[in-house]
C-alpha cells in the first residue's frame, strides 16, 4: 500500500507500508492491503506504519485519513512528535 502522511506545511512521509493503524475519532483502527475504501475523522494520538519488520511512529493532533485502492493518503493538522 502507500502512505502519503500530509500537513498544512509539507509532506511528511510518502512510501509503501505493510500495516497502518490511525487514532480514528470512533476509535483506533488498521488498514491492511486491500481494505475497503473509506474517510475517516483522526483523534490526537498515535500514527504507527510498519515498513516490512521496522515500525515508525507519529504523533498528530487530529486530521482526516483517506483509503482507497490501496493508497492512504493522511491530511494531518500538526505533528506533535516522531518516534
Amino acid at each position: 500500500m502507500h502512505l502519503e502522511i500530509i500537513t498544512p506545511d509539507k509532506t511528511v512521509f510518502e512510501g509503501e507500508v505493510d500495516i497502518a493503524t490511525f487514532p480514528g475519532s470512533k476509535g483506533s483502527f488498521q488498514v491492511l492491503k486491500n481494505h475497503a475504501a473509506l474517510i475517516s475523522s483522526l483523534d490526537k494520538g498515535k500514527v504507527i506504519y510498519k515498513i516490512k519488520d521496522k515500525e515508525q511512529v507519529i504523533v498528530i493532533n487530529g486530521g482526516v485519513v483517506e483509503v482507497l485502492n490501496n493508497n492512504i493518503v493522511l491530511l494531518a493538522e500538526e505533528i506533535i512528535a516522531e518516534e
